[in-house]
């Protein structure tokens, strides 16, 4: 039986071309450390990280490649960014549609003082913009917010936010896990004073490798979450005020740096329009196509334009892990079912606690493999 992968919220596959030989390569022909050693190997070691940042510097619209820090993951990135500036008595505006990676780390926050209030959203996912502006109180610090969605798709309007940010003097951090990669995401344009990311989902590169991006001002208000061997000043009991080294203590994952690095190069070579009209047209079918079965309740809004190629659903006659089982079992169709990590998001969706059976698909996929889910979905939920 051929698999179909429907999963590329959770982790893109396939991987871009080439990387997986770069990460090989490094590992096998290379494998020195970065900042360490005072060898050629070691110094095009360097020339390579330091590629890397520029490279997302410009996908990015950063201020400057130093202001590109790699961590583990988005996760890592964003409670860096949170738990290195916020203070006791901040105040913090989120998104009804928040992921844990951002819902969690304020909630560890609350317990020294912090507060925080979701800005609503509607039961399709649509950010009450006008909102925002009625809570922003005198202690408030900044507004984090997911790009988009990975339980309705939906992509919120960060440009919009971002300029309400601006004219209140707030910080504005985004999470792009969901976008980062074919859409487009300017830290300039948007206001953005820290840009999450991951590597291993939109970018195509490997799990284990991510960061942020971060302006000189949110920087100058961070501490590092992290301190340890940077390979700089390392006569000095502090760790060193400059970046990027402030914020990463310890070796990096050079083979998932190497590897992100060959997925950026794939998407420069690309038309990225135009796998976005692919991943769109993958959308749209699939929405038509579940409108059209009895048994399924589609999640948010039923237009596929501006949002990621993801697609929840609430099936009416049976278990939503009993459909994901049998989507797998029987026709070889890998998806993911539950809350995926976003709680809130399901409480704004009004589909919590039985959470949602989801597809999500990277322009690798094809019509042919929407029309087999279809078709699966139409068998599963009516018998």
């Amino acid at each position: 039986m051929k698999g179909i992968y429907f999963d590329n919220a959770s982790t893109s596959w396939p991987k871009a071309p080439g990387v997986v030989s770069e990460m090989a390569g490094y590992l096998e022909n290379i494998g020195c450390n970065v900042g360490r050693g005072s060898y050629e190997r070691a110094y095009a070691v360097s020339r390579r990280v330091y590629e890397t940042r520029e490279k997302l510097r410009c996908l990015f619209d950063a201020e400057d490649n130093k202001n590109v820090i790699f961590t583990a993951n988005v996760t890592q990135a964003v409670n860096m960014v949170l738990k290195g500036f916020l203070r006791q008595g901040d105040h913090v505006l989120i998104s009804g549609l928040e992921h844990n990676a951002v819902v969690r780390p304020l909630e560890h926050l609350k317990q020294t003082g912090l507060t925080c209030d979701v800005i609503p959203c509607d039961n399709l996912g649509n950010l009450e913009v006008t909102c925002i502006e009625k809570m922003i109180k005198p202690e408030t610090r900044a507004v984090v917010m997911t790009h988009g969605s990975n339980v309705s798709g939906n992509i919120l309007p960060i440009e919009s936010v971002g300029r309400i940010c601006k004219s209140h003097g707030l910080h504005f951090i985004v999470d792009t896990a969901q976008t980062a990669g074919l859409h487009n995401v300017s830290m300039q344009r948007a206001n953005i004073s820290a840009l999450c990311f991951t590597g291993h989902k939109g970018l195509m590169g490997p799990q284990g490798i991510g960061g942020f991006l971060v302006t000189d001002e949110l920087a100058e208000q961070m501490a590092p979450l992290l301190d340890g061997g940077t390979g700089s000043v390392s006569d000095q009991l502090d760790m060193p005020d400059f970046l990027p080294d402030r914020f990463e203590a310890g070796t990096l994952n050079l083979p998932g740096i190497y590897g992100l690095s060959s997925a950026l190069d794939y998407l420069n070579s690309v038309d990225k329009n135009e796998l976005l009209m692919i991943e769109e047209q993958l959308t749209k079918a699939f929405i038509r196509g579940v409108e059209a079965i009895d048994g399924l309740q589609l999640v948010g809004t039923a237009d596929h334009r501006n949002r990621c190629a993801l697609v929840s659903v609430d099936c009416l006659t049976k278990d939503n892990a009993q459909v994901a089982f049998e989507l797998d079992r029987d026709y070889g169709i890998m998806t993911r079912v539950g809350m995926h990590c976003a709680p809130l998001a399901h409480r704004s969706l009004e589909t919590y606690p039985q959470g949602t059976l989801r597809f999500s698909f990277s322009h690798f996929n094809t019509l042919d493999e929407v029309a087999c889910a279809l078709e699966a979905l139409q068998k599963i939920t009516s018998e």
